[in-house]
């Protein structure tokens, strides 16, 4: 029996790409392969406010790992060594892990991901690619600074949602160990260390990307 390699042609890949945009930015379900962190922990009463509260971090979350995914398939596009591309890859996966689960908690909480999520999707993406394009040494530093900025805006979160909602807190607790890991491997595989002004430009445009997905 004789087996036939499909090569992929460049409209191939476009299309491959937009639906996986598509899928990423608009569903409100990803696959997961491990376990909801937060799923036997016991579900508690919420006010309307606290739910909205709740909601709109979770919200953000969601986002976020939207422009995670984004981030790190446009990284790995134009990756030149083959480690760093698995490695962006691999991370990849594990956000989309993130993705599922924050999704899970946004219908639990009576609540919708953000209808910006296209856009955050298409222009994290364009980010990634811009990033990787200097070279590996900088596609791992965009990692780093991206990576501590998440564990940052985590502890926010963890601390700000509402008190005894410990299943969104597993949940986040899960992923800022996650984020921990890929900024410690990225470091470790010779990430270099981004010059300024581009950690405040990207501390800036998380913080309208927070604002805007906290409210729609």
């Amino acid at each position: 029996m004789t087996t036939t390699l499909r090569h992929y042609t460049p409209l191939d890949r476009f299309l491959s790409g937009f639906n996986h945009a598509l899928t990423t930015s608009l569903a409100d379900h990803a696959h997961a392969e491990r376990a909801n962190p937060g799923r036997d922990i016991p579900e508690v009463e919420l006010d309307e406010a606290q739910r909205r509260h709740a909601a709109g971090l979770m919200r953000i979350n969601h986002t976020g790992e939207v422009c995670a995914q984004a981030l790190y398939l446009g990284q790995a596009a134009v990756a030149r060594d083959p480690a760093t591309r698995e490695h962006l890859l691999r991370a990849a996966q594990e956000e989309t892990d993130h993705l599922a689960w924050c999704a899970d908690r946004l219908r639990e909480l009576d609540a919708k991901p953000s209808i910006a999520n296209l856009f955050w999707y298409a222009s994290s993406f364009a980010i990634g690619a811009g990033a990787g394009i200097r070279g590996d040494g900088w596609n791992l530093g965009f990692v780093v600074e991206t990576e501590r900025q998440v564990e940052a805006h985590l502890d926010e979160h963890m601390e700000s949602l509402p008190e005894g909602d410990e299943r969104s807190r597993a949940i986040l607790r899960v992923m800022k160990d996650d984020e921990v890991r890929h900024a410690d491997n990225a470091q470790a595989a010779g990430a270099r260390v981004l010059p300024p002004p581009i950690p405040s430009v990207m501390r800036f445009m998380s913080r309208v990307m927070k604002t805007v997905a906290y409210r729609i």
